[in-house]
């Protein structure tokens, strides 16, 4: 069965390339445009991994993140979040708020992948202990 990846990206174009890519690696691709939306789908959908745009219209990443970290059924969640924001102190930030890595955009698809794959190892193995 594939893994189901939720994408919470406002841009159109950024959620095409991110859902095509990991779509070409076999995993099942869903979209949220904004932060509240990209909320109910992780709550419903139950995804295995999301990744979350960091600057999204409304509730930004940095809020969805603290958010679904703050609710038992989504706190284990692997998180990817990629944004523009390139700072280290951005990077931090995600990084403190509860995203499991952080990737600045615009985002190598092989990168992309490869973050994604080993966020998902990572938390079979952790589940298999």
């Amino acid at each position: 069965m594939p893994k189901r990846v939720l994408v919470v990206e406002d841009d159109p174009a950024a959620s095409r390339f991110v859902g095509y890519t990991l779509e070409q690696e076999g995993y099942e691709v869903s979209i949220a445009s904004n932060g509240l939306e990209g909320i109910m789908k992780a709550q419903q959908e139950k995804p295995d991994i999301l990744v979350l745009d960091g600057m999204l219209p409304g509730l930004d990443g940095f809020q969805v993140c603290r958010r679904l970290r703050a609710q038992a059924e989504t706190a284990k969640l692997p998180i990817l979040m990629v944004s523009a924001k390139a700072q280290e102190a951005d990077k931090a930030a995600g990084l403190k708020v509860g995203a499991d890595d952080y990737l600045a955009k615009p985002v190598d698809p092989t990168k992309l992948v490869e973050r994604v794959r080993e966020l998902l190892n990572r938390q079979e193995s952790t589940q298999a202990v």
